[in-house]
């Protein structure tokens, strides 16, 4: 008796994942185990379980993963400032590797030669599962159903009723959406259209009609949330609360056209309230804490670190030490912060740290508590600018330093 080669396919339980089942059996010839990875998604993981085991999968793992994807990559993100092209939390591309480290680890258990991802050949989680697989188990083939085959919608419907595959009957959407505990994801439909605004059905986290606004207080230890109001909490339930609170206030709507590694613009449209509100609250503590010069670098590492996620190189020899440097940052970036939540905007409205280099003393214009020493600035004036005097001087004036041609009026004393 020939013995099949075993497969484990990163299962979600929608249409694409349950016909790769059976496509991945009779095409190509695999025992198929799934993996479906609970990231804060709501969905009913012993549903999609039975769902796979009654599709043909020889057995069925569940990974309740919800801490370790906050811990150990969303707040590692968040304390790196790393935002993709200035605005993206980075939700769907940083659940990608921890997918593609707990595909690894279920089929080294379970003597796979294979691991199969549902993602389509025209966008980036496709890179990202392929290069993250590549770099943890390169001996592992790593195999593309909806890429490889030659199936629409349609198609795939038809072949699932053919081949009696249960298809979940959810409500028809016009949209392509993925979620988790960092952000929803909504793509397609008429969001392709980037002049038009996307109608309110497209968003399921964040109110129209906006709660009467909160303010609520974030606790950091090292750059880490760790509270709220007061109240600690696991970082999976803190962000969970966070996106009940502040999308309930409309926080955390983000409308984009991105740039896509694979070379082509995408209108996109995201909800993270959990994540734009500490992102806010995570900025505004470092502005106590962190010098001007580490500030102004960790922008550049936070840009880098968010191209690295987004390319899918989470497990890059440039992330690993790029963190190196973050975690240093974060040493002092204890405190707390308030944030007002209300009417689509997380406003902070206070901040302290254990360790602030804020000093009252220095920044006050009150002339009784000030020690500041005003005289040292007329010395610190005059040799910051020495090397641009010493220019105007040797290589002459520049050309904005002629007269600017402006209407003006001028009044004297005594005129009528």
């Amino acid at each position: 008796m020939t013995v099949r080669e075993r497969c484990v396919l990163a299962y979600s339980g929608g249409l694409d994942t349950s016909v790769a089942i059976r496509w991945l059996q009779e095409e190509l010839g695999y025992d198929v185990i799934t993996l479906t990875a609970d990231l804060g998604e709501s969905k009913d993981v012993d549903a999609v379980v039975a769902r796979a085991l009654r599709t043909g999968a020889l057995s069925a793992h569940v990974a309740d993963a919800r801490r370790i994807f906050v811990d150990a990559f969303c707040f590692p993100t968040l304390a790196a400032g790393a935002l993709y092209e200035g605005v993206y939390p980075l939700a769907t591309a940083l659940a990608r590797p921890l997918i593609a480290k707990l595909l690894v680890d279920v089929a080294r258990e379970e003597g796979a030669t294979a691991v199969a991802h549902g993602c389509t050949g025209k966008g980036n989680d496709q890179v990202r599962f392929d290069v993250a697989v590549g770099a943890l188990a390169p001996e592992l083939r790593v195999v593309a159903p909806v890429r490889d085959w030659d199936m629409g919608r349609p198609q795939e419907l038809e072949y699932a009723a053919e081949h009696g595959i249960e298809v979940p009957v959810t409500r028809a959407s016009p949209y392509s959406v993925d979620a988790n505990l960092w952000g929803r994801s909504i793509e397609a439909g008429v969001l392709e259209d980037p002049w038009v605004e996307p109608p309110d059905d497209v968003y399921e986290w964040t109110a129209h009609d906006h709660a009467p606004g909160v303010v609520v207080e974030i606790g950091f230890e090292r750059g880490v949330p760790v509270s709220i109001d007061g109240r600690r909490l696991e970082g999976d339930r803190l962000v969970g609360e966070l996106n009940t609170t502040a999308g309930a206030c409309g926080i955390g709507r983000i409308d984009h056209v991105e740039n896509r590694l694979v070379g082509i613009k995408s209108r996109e449209v995201y909800e993270a309230p959990a994540a734009v509100t500490l992102h806010a609250a995570h900025h505004a503590l470092e502005s106590l804490t962190i010098t001007r010069d580490v500030a102004r670098f960790q922008r550049i590492v936070g840009d880098e670190w968010a191209r690295l996620v987004y390319d899918g190189l989470w497990f890059s020899a440039l992330r690993t030490a790029l963190d190196a440097f973050v975690q240093e940052t974060q040493v002092h970036v204890t405190g707390a912060v308030r944030m007002r939540l209300e009417d689509g905007v997380a406003q902070v409205v206070g901040r302290r740290a254990d360790r602030s280099l804020y000093s009252n003393n220095l920044a006050t214009y009150d002339r009784v508590s000030d020690t500041f020493d005003h005289a040292a600035a007329r010395g610190f004036i005059e040799l910051f600018g020495l090397p641009l005097r010493t220019q105007t001087r040797v290589q002459g004036a520049l050309d904005d330093s002629a007269p600017l041609h402006v209407e003006r009026r001028t009044r004297r004393r005594g005129d009528a």
